[in-house]
C-alpha cells in the first residue's frame, strides 16, 4: 500500500504535537489533498480535531487495545484512497504502556507502519542543547527513522538561528520553526482538550489558525517529500464485515441501535459503528442533551464516553429521555455504556438526576484514574461471555458510590486486581473504554441480543 505518511512525535507531552499534526492536516486538506488522520493511543479528543481538519474520521492506532497485528490493517482501512496520511503520536516518542517496554508507544507504531518520524521539540528554554536532545532520540532505536525536526515555541530570529546552527551537525534536517502563539492554543480542562463538538465554531477558527502557523513556519514541501519516502506498507485493510464474519456471525435482523452523540458524549471509535452496521444494525445517533425520545424502533442503546459532568444539569433536565432510557433498560433490551455512559445510567451525577438504571450515585473527584487495563468478563452479558479477556483503558475524574443489585462487569487483572462495572439484565456499564476492532464478537453479540 503506497500511501505517503508521516508520524508527528515529540520528546514529551506538551511539546506541540497536536498543533503541528492538526495544522499540517488542515493545510494539506486545504490544498486539495485527501488526508487520512490518525492518532496513536486511546485519545478521542485529538481525533475530533483531526476530523475537523480533514473532513475524514480521525482514527486511533493503539497497539495495546488492538494488538500490534491490527495497526497496519486499521491504518490501511483509514488511509484507503488518500493522498497522504498524518499520524499524531502520544506522550514522548518512546513512552508506552507502563512497565511493558515499547508497547503502545509512538515509536512502536512508527516501526509497524514503516513511517518516517518528525520530532516536534519545545525549544523555548534551550539553544545548543537541542542538538544533543535530537541526537539522543534519533540514535536510541536505529529502527526508528527520524526524518526531520520542527522547532516549536521559538522566541526570536536570533533564537531560531542558534537552534538551526546547533542542529546543522546532527544530520537531522530542520523542517520548521514555529514562534510562540498562545492566542490560538486549544483550550483544555480536567481531561485534556475541550472536544470539537462543544465549541465547533471556535474550533474551526483554531484549526485554520494552526494551518496558517504550519504554512508560515514549516517546509511543507519538505514534509511531503519525507512522507513520500515511506516504503509501501504490506498490510491488508481492516474490514468490519470481514471482522464480523470471522467471529462466525453476520448481518442479522436490522434492529435499530441508538448511539449517543452530541456535546456530552463525544468519545467513540469510528470502528464501533462500522462493526454494528456490519453485524446488521441500523445505527441511529441521538443527542441526550436535545432529543426527548429515543429513535423510533430502538432495540438497543450504546452510550460511549464524554463529559456528562460538564452537562449534568442539562442532562438531568431532559426528563423525557431519561425515562425513555430507563424504560428500555427495564424491558431487558441491550444497553452498553462506557465511562460517561455509566455515569448517565446512574441515579445521579453531582446531585443532578440521571436515568436511575443503576443503583449508584456519581460525583466528581480530585483523583485522576488513568491507565491501560487487562480485564476478564466476570459473567455473561450482552457484550461478552463469561471468561472473555480483553484490554481497555480508564480515564476519568469521577467515582461511583454503588448500592446493591448488580453483578460486576469486569475483573481487572493487570496492573491491579479488582472488579469493576455493572451487569444487570441487558445492561453492561463500565468505566472501561474498549476498542471493538480487537473484539468484533462484542458488536455481533450485542446486535444478536437486540434481535432476540
Amino acid at each position: 500500500m503506497p500511501v505517503p505518511r508521516l508520524v508527528i512525535a515529540a520528546p514529551a507531552s506538551g511539546s506541540g504535537k497536536t498543533t503541528v499534526a492538526t495544522g499540517l492536516m488542515a493545510l494539506l486538506a486545504a490544498r486539495g489533498l485527501a488526508v487520512s488522520p490518525h492518532k496513536v493511543g486511546p485519545d478521542y479528543i485529538d481525533a475530533g480535531y483531526h476530523a475537523l481538519a480533514t473532513g475524514r474520521p480521525g482514527r486511533n492506532l493503539d497497539a495495546y487495545l488492538c494488538g500490534t497485528e491490527l495497526i497496519g490493517p486499521l491504518f490501511a482501512h483509514g488511509a484507503a484512497g488518500c493522498d497522504v496520511a498524518v499520524v499524531e503520536g502520544v506522550m514522548g516518542l518512546y513512552d508506552g504502556a507502563a512497565g511493558q517496554g515499547e508497547l503502545a508507544s509512538t515509536a512502536q507504531v512508527a516501526k509497524l507502519l514503516r513511517a518516517p518520524v518528525v520530532l516536534v521539540v519545545d525549544a523555548s528554554s534551550q539553544s545548543r542543547s537541542v542538538a544533543a536532545l535530537v541526537h539522543g532520540f534519533a540514535s536510541w532505536d536505529p529502527e526508528v527513522r527520524i526524518g526531520g525536526v520542527i522547532l516549536n515555541k521559538v522566541g526570536s530570529d536570533r533564537h531560531e538561528s542558534l537552534l538551526r546552527e546547533a542542529l546543522d551537525e546532527s544530520g537531522v534536517p530542520v523542517l520548521g520553526a514555529l514562534r510562540r502563539a498562545a492566542e490560538i492554543e486549544t483550550p483544555s480542562r480536567h481531561l485534556g482538550l475541550v472536544p470539537v463538538a462543544e465549541r465547533r465554531a471556535e474550533a474551526v477558527d483554531v484549526v485554520r489558525g494552526l494551518a496558517e502557523r504550519v504554512r508560515a513556519g514549516c517546509d511543507v514541501e519538505g514534509l511531503l517529500r519525507l512522507a513520500r519516502s515511506a516504503p509501501p506498507l504490506e498490510a491488508e485493510a481492516w474490514d468490519a464485515g470481514g471482522a464480523v464474519r470471522e467471529t462466525g456471525g453476520g448481518a442479522c435482523g436490522g434492529p435499530v441501535v441508538a448511539v449517543a452523540g452530541g456535546a456530552a458524549f463525544t468519545f467513540s471509535y469510528s470502528e464501533h459503528a462500522e462493526l454494528l452496521r456490519a453485524a446488521g444494525a441500523d445505527v441511529v445517533v441521538f443527542d441526550p442533551l436535545r432529543d426527548e425520545q429515543l429513535p423510533p424502533g430502538t432495540r438497543g442503546v450504546v452510550i460511549g464516553g464524554g463529559f456528562p459532568e460538564v452537562y449534568a444539569a442539562e442532562l438531568g433536565a431532559n426528563e423525557p429521555l431519561r425515562k425513555a432510557v430507563a424504560e428500555l433498560a427495564r424491558s431487558g433490551a441491550p444497553v452498553a455504556a462506557e465511562c460517561a455512559g455509566l455515569l448517565y445510567l446512574a441515579r445521579s451525577l453531582d446531585g443532578a438526576p440521571m436515568c436511575g438504571v443503576l443503583d449508584a450515585d456519581a460525583r466528581m473527584s480530585e483523583r485522576l484514574t488513568l491507565g491501560y487495563r487487562e480485564a476478564v468478563a466476570v459473567g455473561d452479558s450482552v457484550l461478552a461471555a463469561a471468561g472473555t479477556r480483553l484490554r481497555g483503558h480508564e480515564f476519568h475524574r469521577t467515582v461511583l458510590e454503588p448500592g446493591a443489585g448488580a453483578a460486576p462487569a469486569w475483573g481487572l487483572v493487570r496492573p491491579e486486581r479488582r472488579v469493576e462495572g455493572f451487569v444487570q439484565r441487558g445492561v453492561h456499564a463500565s468505566y472501561l473504554h474498549t476498542h471493538w476492532a480487537a473484539a468484533p464478537a462484542m458488536a455481533q453479540r450485542f446486535v444478536e441480543r437486540c434481535v432476540a
